[in-house]
């Protein structure tokens, strides 16, 4: 380290900040590796704690450089399990705000793999080794295409380090934590602040790895249960066989011909439900529903709201909002030749249960009770009334507004005693 023990007393008050005791100094120890256990454990607390990855990686970096290592930029990378994402970048820059972190997705773009293939990572990987140091200079700012980026920043010096998992332990393509640190210090980084580095990133890697474990997670059970359901289940709603009771509208789409789709381009098929799927999907979404399942070409989803009427319009605008990304989707679909559809939907409202139903090995997070049956009889309707959405009568009430609706008469509803009178929206309203 370049300080002295002077200046590890002026820093004492900022280290203290670490939200557990840290460790007592050992006999024989230094003021040095005193600090160095002091920062190890502000880390370990900091992973046990929850804090982000940008939170992690910027209060490691403030307080490294408070110990007297002349960090002026870092960077941690690690890839995750996500259905879109490949990975996420955090950033660190000395006197800068805090930087967002960035996605990056799976591509397999001639440009960006041959960027990859030229990066201080993929050498690593393919070597085998953790650790890489250059001093950055006219001669060598050709060997990777970051170092002339660097260069031109005012960096002398960059460093990156592989923490690998061991084996087995990966988690999809989440197998280490990469990791780059820099400086704009005229010497460059000295031989005992590389080796502080070395002693102290397997604890970032350690905290990045829980928070980016428990963002997967997360990210997991919202994106195959519904994001209610998959809050529900982890702040521990997972005991099979309780359920709440809960008022909600129920929405249930389906899309018109699919049958005859899969039957004659079955080629289409997939490529086709991810695109009205993300239409619909993300309508009801931003509309503050959440949707509990996707079951073939069919959207299960509720709106809560703490009265009906309220639900009730959040749902009507989410059906507006889908109508108009179809017609996109169909719009771009057509030009490019492939098969297009439309969407049926049925809008109901009542009470339900709402939580765990299953086996011992396998539970599924949904809604329960007769008004869920109805409300995918409602949608199926739609082709006898050859009507796009058909509303129950409950829902109409529901709004205390008639006159933006039509009857379009009772129908007997499989499974349903009664014949039940179903509305459209009013095309003029």
């Amino acid at each position: 380290m370049n300080f002295d023990v002077t200046e590890t007393m002026q820093h004492q008050e900022a280290l203290d900040t670490v939200r557990i005791a840290s460790p007592a100094l050992l006999p024989g120890a230094t003021a040095d590796e005193s600090c160095v256990s002091k920062l190890a454990a502000w880390v370990t607390d900091a992973g046990l704690a929850g804090e982000s990855e940008t939170a992690v990686l910027a209060g490691f970096c403030e307080r490294a450089c408070m110990m007297g290592i002349p960090l002026a930029r870092a960077q941690i990378i690690i890839d995750t399990l996500h259905p879109v994402h490949e990975g996420r970048v955090f950033r660190w820059e000395r006197d800068k705000e805090e930087l967002a972190p960035r996605d990056y997705e799976r591509s397999d773009d001639a440009q960006a793999q041959a960027r990859w293939r030229s990066s201080p990572w993929y050498q690593l990987l393919e070597t085998g080794d953790s650790f890489l140091r250059r001093r950055l200079t006219p001669e060598n700012e050709a060997e990777f295409w970051v170092f002339r980026e660097l260069r031109a920043a005012g960096i002398t010096e960059y460093v990156a380090i592989i923490n690998r998992f061991r084996a087995g332990s990966a988690i999809g393509n989440m197998d280490c934590v990469y990791s780059s640190w820099a400086t704009d210090r005229s010497t460059g980084f000295s031989d005992s602040d590389l080796a502080t580095l070395q002693q102290l990133t397997p604890f970032v890697a350690l905290a990045v790895k829980s928070a980016a474990l428990a963002r997967v997670a997360e990210n997991l059970v919202e994106t195959y249960l519904g994001r209610d359901a998959g809050r529900r289940v982890l702040k521990g709603g997972i005991t099979r066989g309780v359920a709440e009771r809960i008022d909600a509208v129920l929405w249930f789409s389906d899309l018109r011909g699919f049958t005859r789709i899969t039957d004659t381009t079955p080629e289409h098929v997939i490529p086709l439900l991810d695109d009205y799927f993300d239409a619909i999907v993300s309508a009801i979404h931003e509309r503050g529903g959440d949707v509990l399942k996707l079951i073939g070409d069919g959207v299960l989803a509720i709106f809560t709201a703490e009265d009906r009427t309220h639900a009730c319009h959040a749902a009507l605008g989410a059906a507006k909002l889908a109508h108009q990304r179809v017609a996109v989707t169909n719009e771009r679909r057509f030009a490019e030749g492939v098969p297009t559809t439309d969407a049926y939907l049925g809008l109901h409202v009542g009470e339900m249960f709402y939580g765990n139903v299953g086996s011992k090995e396998r539970l599924d997070f949904t809604v329960i009770g007769p008004a869920v049956n109805e409300v995918s009889r409602i949608a199926a309707m739609c082709r006898s009334a050859e009507q796009p959405v058909l509303l129950s009568a409950a829902f109409v009430s529901a709004l205390k507004d008639r006159t933006r609706f039509v009857s379009v008469g009772r129908y007997a509803l499989r499974g349903v005693g009664r014949p039940q009178e179903l509305f459209t929206i009013d095309p003029g309203s």
